[in-house]
């Protein structure tokens, strides 16, 4: 780690699922990309974990990359499995629930 508190990242050859390890009974993230433009985080659910239903002024793609996650989308569900996104449209309600232990990553693009 840096004096800064974050990793230096870039050029490396980086394993999505290995970023952020499972934690028992909680939601883990770390973030990998910080920029004005936008940001990339890599997050990891423990089964019955989830982030409430909330908005973004942004635009956002989920990308899972491990197990299999129920996103809802103003109301609408969606099962989203390894290898599948998403995307989170800005200003809608969206909502993250891990039935099984899965992980994501979360690029937010800001305009």
């Amino acid at each position: 780690m840096t004096g800064s508190g974050r990793e230096d990242l870039k050029e490396k050859v980086l394993c999505a699922n290995n970023l952020v390890e499972y934690q028992p009974g909680t939601v883990a993230s770390r973030m990998i990309v910080f920029k004005k433009a936008g940001t990339i985080t890599g997050f990891s659910f423990d089964a019955g974990e989830g982030l409430s239903e909330h908005t973004a002024p942004y635009d956002a793609v989920l990308m899972v990359t491990d197990g299999t996650a129920e996103v809802q989308i103003a109301g609408t569900p969606f099962t989203v499995g390894a290898g599948e996104m998403i995307i989170l449209p800005a200003d809608k309600p969206h909502a993250v629930f891990a039935h099984e232990r899965f992980k994501m990553i979360l690029t937010m693009i800001r305009e």
